[in-house]
């Protein structure tokens, strides 16, 4: 039998595609619903068929970001999962910095970004470490990935609007200390290298010492 009634005017991938660009746009702080309802071309009551308010927005926003990232084979060996585990994270995040800013909050979380978490949590486990020092290493992983990402998506942002860098008004000047003046006219080239598998990998292999230096829960 055919449905009656007048049909939704604007599906939930709508939606969630009008978020996306005005997040893109303006950023995630002036997403509002009254504006989404103006991107979709709707009425703010038709978006609350799909949505409850901003933050029921954003969880079922970071679920349908979340899910579209490709689950690939990781190794078996423990350490190596964990590091391939963790460059995923990254490599999804990095597309859309935002994301970083709204689960640095811990108020979000995405149900399908979990098995990232898992992985990590079970290398760790598999590596002889406690699930409590599994968690302190996840943690550890993710200060250091969604540090990388903020601070390289707000410098891209700097640039981008012209404003004036720290190299320049600060570095330049440096007479005194002859360490950061050697290398204040490159500090743009070396700073902007792409060296997260480098430091992430530095990073897990330190946490995961043999038990005897322990892991500083500090």
């Amino acid at each position: 039998m055919p449905r009656t009634g007048r049909p939704p005017r604007t599906s939930r991938a709508q939606i969630m595609s009008a978020a996306r660009t005005l997040i893109d746009r303006d950023g995630w702080e002036k997403l509002t619903m009254r504006r989404l309802a103006v991107e979709t071309g709707t009425a703010p009551t038709t978006l609350y068929h799909h949505v409850r308010d901003k933050e029921d927005l954003l969880l079922q926003l970071l679920e349908y970001y979340a899910a579209e990232i490709p689950r690939p084979e990781l190794p078996s060996d423990p350490r190596e999962r964990i590091i391939a585990a963790a460059t995923v994270m990254h490599d999804a995040l990095a597309g859309w910095p935002w994301v970083v800013e709204v689960l640095t909050g811990d108020d979000l979380v995405s149900e399908s970004a979990l098995w990232m978490v898992e992985q990590i949590l079970a290398g760790v486990v598999d590596s002889g470490r406690t699930p409590d020092e599994a968690v302190h290493v996840y943690r550890s992983i993710w200060y250091y990935t969604a540090g990388e990402i903020m601070i390289r998506a707000r410098s891209a942002r700097r640039r981008a609007e012209g404003r004036p860098n720290y190299r320049d008004s600060v570095l330049l000047k440096q007479t005194d200390l002859p360490t950061v003046a050697a290398v204040a006219d490159r500090w743009p080239e070396l700073s902007s290298r792409d060296t997260y598998r480098q430091g992430l990998r530095a990073l897990v292999d330190g946490l995961l010492q043999p038990q005897q230096n322990g892991l500083s829960h500090g």
